[in-house]
């Protein structure tokens, strides 16, 4: 229906009407789903112009009618995937851009001219956001049918890739807007953007032949198992071996590249009809996706699915799977590797039970031609609530984090609620805690530790008591699946060890940890747990494909790692992993620290593992232990992700303490802490000082541990004066030490310590050319053992500022490429970091930063000491500021925590903080900075809390986001030490 500006009108004829349905770019899913609405469109006698990317045989071998018209053109590009399941999130962002920012202005125009053209009567859209705004501007109502919207996808990849390009999300957003409505399909994500909302069954493609008449064209009897592979049509290159299916079993090969195939797998026509197919199978092998979800339960096929990285509609269509008994979870080792047989077992043993509509074509099509003919749809009752409602899932989702009390719909429990946590660290009444603790000792025998004083712990406990009954009703929050795997982790009978560690405020000191500064940390309310128990592997008990790979190898019981971990749902990681403890020895010796960061980095939904099975290598490689029994590990943390307060390190030091406790190693805090790094470094692959493993292990609540980073000398812990207060505020801006921004940095740290040492050397052999910045004879009476130590100095932090501005600060340059440098020095003498040559990597700012920052973190410990007063307060707020700005010129800086210090200095110097005695008075950004949170110190009252919330609530004002508050303080693991507990025999299930 054309919109008419004088009046509402309507120009459509109800008999003959002429409909523009724009199909996104990204895979054949959106355009299968599409040939089933536009098949009943024209069934009822309408035109359906189809603006696409896709294939016409899509779209033709379902359609043969003259009303149907395929104009092939690309508005949109989706998820660009580096392969079959891994989405490249920074590229996805520069092709949309490329394909539909850049031409926006010219998209527009052809658009607009192009829908007059045709006299189209109604806009739909499957999902293109330009589509709506140029309906708009041609004067046409428009409608969207989908699962999911591209602003909820592209949100999270801007949380990864950076703020640079938010633009294209909000630019997305606003065009969705222009949308009259939604009608939304089953497995849906939120999206907010919509003003309303219409919910209808599957779409689901009509079936062609019965399996019969497949099964005999196929020349396949009905009583052979037969699984379906289907990956979108991207397996070329997997080399496909005949021992990957059970004996008797076939699989038909969908979108196959013309490889030689094994006899018993059966290669399909590139235009094979797949929903024949489909429903002529046993099961599934594939991706999830809304048309492999559709069709699966539409025929109620079992379906064996691996994970995709960074695609966000899949955890919704995940669940709509699982809740309906529909799916199984294939490691992507396994699926490599082929260790199909116990998936595919396990899958035919399902019963699906979807027994909802898959007439969602039929009704979308009804809903569309009554609108196109001017019936309203549109109802503002309810929309209000709805968007609300999406808007908060979307926000928890790109926090990834637990942490908000807020309604959330039950359809939606796949955030928050799976964690079991309702805050940002379990807080409990202490009228609770006594009922809780006394139902943990009568679950539980506590036969080392004390866990009365720590509430979170006693939360862990009672969760894993609930573990044997996880038939229950589901009182916690973790998803099924992350319950189901736990439940069988333990044997109950058994002795478990318990530990925990919590995460970090980085008060002082940040990155210059690795160039032996001291530093000053505050461990956090926020803490990792972890459950350890250890049997011999006749007694363990395996899941079903760890069992069936170790009968492949024919070994008999060997030692088996079993993890699971908590709140995968928030990062879309897998929420188990196993492997053979043999993957960990090379001969008689542990493998290489390379080989294990290659191992764990083969599939990335599991690559969280490296930070809690690299401490088993470790272990092995730096002390010699060796695990002859098998090991079940549970990991729970409720210290955020990315925020910048060392979740990482929690999670290895509470792995390690664990894992100690189990196998009766006695590691003092600090040399656990130094392991740790280990981990984060060799393994991980992140380019980490020591501090973070340090305060984890080795930290005391409510006081800053204080240490030289040089490497790792804890000279005391500072008491807190009861006037001061530190609290952390998140910017939802996600911190990654891994990132290019903190490696590049360190690496011109280290390149600039090494001029600095070529400089000193060259000074004392007085072979320094003139030229650069100094004057031979003012170096006459200079200090020859100072220059001897600078010339060997180990760490930049033991030059002083004066001696830097002296003599080396006019010879560092600004920046240098990697190339250059190779050539001139060699190598910078890291052991955690390559330069590549072809990168241009700053100079000065990184290596100034240490220096002063040593200096400053000296200060700030001793004005801590000095007498209280409004100077004190104010010149430690000073040496913050100091800290932050210094962060933002080495390029560590982001606009987030830039905002957020800007907020705390308005409220600092504002006239109502003058008028009355001043309560905050500085901030920064940590830890490795790009990101995360920023340390914000005050007075410890009432009136700075006030002000805390006040700037937390200036932010969201201003970006949509409601920062995470850290407040509080925990011991660190060493003075937790660990628990060691058995289940009491009659509370066994």
């Amino acid at each position: 229906m054309r919109i008419n500006e004088e009046n509402d009108g309507v120009s459509a004829s109800r008999d003959h009407l002429i409909f523009a349905y724009y199909v996104t770019g990204h895979g054949f899913g959106h355009a299968t789903r599409v040939v089933e609405v536009a098949r009943q469109l024209i069934l009822a006698g309408h035109d359906v112009h189809v603006v696409t990317g896709a294939p016409d045989f899509v779209f033709t071998s379902e359609i043969q009618s003259p009303r149907l018209f395929i104009r092939k053109v690309l508005l949109d590009c989706g998820a660009v995937q580096a392969d079959a399941l891994t989405v490249d999130r920074l590229a996805s962002l520069e092709k949309y851009h490329e394909t539909a920012v850049v031409p926006r202005a010219s998209i527009l125009e052809t658009e607009i001219e192009w829908l007059n053209s045709i006299k189209a009567d109604l806009v739909v859209s499957d999902v293109v956001p330009v589509a709506c705004r140029a309906a708009a501007d041609a004067g046409i109502r428009s409608v969207c049918v989908t699962n999911f919207s591209w602003d909820f996808i592209y949100a999270e990849y801007v949380m990864a890739a950076g703020n640079h390009h938010r633009s294209i999300v909000w630019q997305i957003a606003e065009d969705y807007s222009h949308c009259e409505f939604l009608i939304r399909l089953p497995g849906y994500c939120p999206m907010p953007a919509f003003r309303d909302v219409i919910d209808v069954p599957l779409v689901v493609r009509r079936l062609h032949k019965s399996r019969k008449e497949v099964r005999k064209e196929l020349g396949i009897g009905d009583d052979v198992k037969l699984v379906i592979l289907n990956f979108g049509g991207q397996p070329a290159g997997w080399n496909l071996k005949e021992e990957y299916l059970p004996s008797g079993w076939l699989c038909l090969v969908c979108g196959a590249s013309n490889q030689e195939l094994p006899p018993n797998f059966i290669k399909l026509a590139k235009d094979a009809y797949t929903p024949d197919l489909i429903a002529a199978s046993d099961c599934m092998l594939g991706k999830i996706g809304y048309g492999t979800c559709s069709e699966a339960l539409a025929f109620k096929l079992p379906f064996v699915f691996v994970r995709r990285d960074y695609f966000n509609e899949e955890p919704f269509l995940r669940n709509m799977l699982e809740y309906y008994q529909s799916g199984v979870e294939m490691i992507r080792r396994d699926l490599l590797t082929g260790h199909w047989t116990p998936y595919l077992e396990r899958a035919i043993s399902l019963k699906p039970c979807y027994e909802g509509g898959i007439n969602g074509g039929e009704i979308a099509a009804q809903i569309l031609q009554e609108t196109a003919i001017g019936k309203n749809y549109a109802s503002d009752k309810l929309s209000g609530a709805r968007r609300l409602r999406d808007a908060i899932i979307l926000g928890y989702q790109l926090q990834r984090a637990p942490g908000r009390d807020a309604f959330i719909p039950e359809w939606y429990a796949s955030a928050e609620n799976e964690m079991g946590i309702s805050g940002g660290s379990p807080t409990y009444q202490s009228s609770e805690n006594g009922s809780i603790m006394r139902s943990c000792t009568e679950d539980f025998e506590i036969l080392h530790g004390d866990p009365r004083d720590y509430p979170d712990t006693i939360g862990f406990l009672k969760s894993l008591a609930e573990l044997d009954a996880v038939n229950d009703s589901e009182k916690g929050g973790e998803t099924r699946r992350e319950r189901k795997a736990a439940a069988g982790l333990f044997n109950w009978e058994d002795e478990i060890f318990v530990s925990r560690a919590p995460g970090r405020l980085d008060v002082m000191g940040g990155i210059a940890d690795y160039s032996g500064s001291l530093v000053l940390q505050l461990p956090i309310r926020e803490a990792c747990h972890v459950a350890v128990q250890m049997n011999h592997p006749s007694k363990h008990r395996l899941w079903k494909h760890a069992l069936a790979r170790q009968q492949a190898k024919g070994q008999g019981s060997t030692p088996v790692l079993e993890i699971v971990s908590y709140g995968s749902e928030l990062s879309n990681r897998g929420p188990t992993f196993d492997m053979d403890l043999s993957d960990f020895m090379d001969g008689d010796q542990p493998i290489s620290y390379e080989k294990a960061k290659e191992y764990f980095a083969k599939d990335p939904s599991q690559s969280w593992a490296a930070y809690v099975a690299g401490v088993i290598l470790v272990l092995m490689t730096e002390l010699g232990v060796r695990f002859e029994d098998s090991i079940s590990m549970l990991v729970s943390s409720a210290v955020p992700e990315g925020k910048g307060v060392s979740s990482s390190a929690s999670v290895e030091v509470a792995s390690m303490a664990a894992i100690a406790a189990a196998r009766g190693l006695n590691i003092c805090p600090r040399d656990l802490a130094l392991l740790c790094q280990k981990v984060e470094n060799h393994i991980v692959g992140a380019p980490c000082g020591v501090m973070d493993q340090m305060t984890s292990a080795c930290g005391e609540a409510n006081k800053l541990l204080a240490m030289v980073c040089q490497p790792a000398e804890i000279i005391g812990l500072v008491e807190i004066p009861s006037h001061i207060r530190f609290w952390g505020i998140d910017s939802g801006i996600r911190h990654s030490i891994g990132g290019a921004d903190y490696g590049s940095v360190r690496v011109g740290t280290y390149m600039g310590r090494k001029m600095i040492k070529s400089t000193a050397s060259s000074i004392l052999s007085r072979s320094l050319p003139n030229g650069d910045g100094l004057n031979l004879d003012d170096l006459e009476d200079v200090g020859v053992e100072l220059l001897e130590d600078e010339a060997s100095l180990d760490y930049l932090c033991n030059l002083s500022p004066h001696r830097y501005e002296a003599l080396y600060a006019k010879v560092l340059p600004e920046s240098m490429l990697g190339e250059t440098f190779l050539e001139k020095y060699a190598d910078h003498h890291d052991p955690v970091t390559v330069i590549d040559p072809k990168r241009t990597y700053g100079v000065r700012a990184p290596a100034k930063h240490p220096i002063y920052e040593n200096f400053r973190v000296k200060a700030f410990k001793a004005l801590l000491t000095s007498a209280t007063s409004d100077e004190q307060l104010t010149a430690l707020g000073e040496l913050l500021y100091q800290c932050h700005f210094s962060y933002s010129v080495c390029g560590l800086g982001s606009d987030g925590t830039d905002r957020l210090v800007q907020l705390v200095q308005e409220i600092q110097h504002g006239k109502l903080s003058k008028s009355k005695e001043g309560t905050i008075y500085g901030a920064k950004i940590t830890g490795g900075g790009s990101g995360g949170t920023v340390c914000v110190v005050g007075r410890n009252s009432l009136r700075s809390s006030e002000q805390i919330l006040e700037i937390q609530q200036r932010y969201k004002k201003a970006t949509g986001y409601l920062p995470f508050l850290f407040e509080g303080s925990s011991p660190g693991s060493g003075k937790f030490g660990y628990l060691k507990i058995r289940r009491i025999p009659n509370k066994l299930n």
